[in-house]
């Protein structure tokens, strides 16, 4: 295989098997997908008919991994008792959904601590991720957790936070993590040029584990290094520049991991194809084989 996967988040209006059209249709070889509408609680449960259409779509297209994203709602980090029910049990909704579908990874936002401090807000989210994982041992679906841009007081955007919860969390050989581009450079990591990008990798691999990583977000930022702002960019024209999207798409260390835009796009999704054609011309002819 020459180069990594390259895709973008698709959306499921209108059924998930939606999304992997929308896919192909972008020339995606990988995609990201929610289970359910983003920016809800509640959702109709998936029916016997939806599952079996994204299963014979995703036969008849080229596409894969497919991977899937939590909705935004969910906070297992909150201190509040009952915001914290609702969002395992969203999570667990979530979980069982990427079952059906036969979804394997899925990428999770830690949460925020909304005042109560890292220490506890991470406390919170590892007893959440526990139970989680322990009342889906059968589903056999990986957590992500993704690296954050550290915008107000949420979670994941030291790579100790991640490390700690891949410590402390039970049942943690179904965790991951998605290391998403805009979010560490706003959280402070340097990696524009050769040499922060090695050491930036060097400190993953100490803190975390190279083995943990499972699906990168490309996508440049619109605010400048270290500002804790979670604003997306097309690639190449935001702070982080081409250079480092050229080291992160020549990596053979990364050649096996998805590598997903979530950056902004319209109705027609022009960007995506945009985009993608940018980072396929980052690859270098030269592409090392194993």
């Amino acid at each position: 295989m020459r180069g990594p996967k390259f895709g973008a988040h698709m959306s499921i209006a209108g059924g998930p098997a939606n999304a992997l059209r929308r896919g192909e249709m972008m020339g995606c070889e990988t995609i990201q997908m929610f289970t359910r509408p983003a920016n809800r609680w509640r959702a109709k449960p998936l029916t016997e008919r939806q599952v079996a259409e994204f299963q014979r779509v995703r036969a008849e297209v080229d596409i894969g991994p497919i991977i899937a994203h939590s909705s935004y709602l969910i906070n297992l980090g909150s201190p509040d008792p009952e915001l914290w029910q609702k969002s395992l049990e969203a999570l667990l909704d979530e979980l069982h959904r990427c079952q059906q579908l036969g979804l394997r990874d899925y990428v999770l936002h830690p949460g925020s601590h909304m005042g109560a401090g890292e220490e506890e807000g991470l406390r919170r989210v590892a007893e959440a991720l526990s139970r989680a994982l322990e009342e889906t041992a059968d589903a056999g679906v990986v957590i992500l957790l993704e690296t954050t841009a550290g915008q107000g007081t949420s979670l994941g955007h030291r790579f100790e936070h991640l490390g700690w919860l891949l410590d402390h969390v039970r049942f943690n050989e179904r965790l991951g993590v998605c290391f998403d581009t805009a979010h560490a450079f706003a959280a402070g990591y340097e990696f524009r040029q050769p040499e922060s990008y090695e050491a930036m990798w060097d400190r993953f691999d100490k803190i975390i584990g190279r083995e943990r990583l499972r699906a990168l977000h490309l996508n440049d930022s619109k605010r400048d290094l270290g500002s804790r702002v979670d604003r997306h960019e097309h690639i190449g024209k935001g702070f982080i520049g081409l250079g480092a999207f050229r080291l992160l798409v020549n990596d053979p260390r990364l050649r096996h991991i998805p590598m997903l835009l979530e950056t902004p796009k319209g109705p027609d999704m022009v960007e995506d194809i945009e985009n993608l054609a940018v980072l396929r011309s980052l690859v270098e002819d030269d592409w090392p084989l194993e």
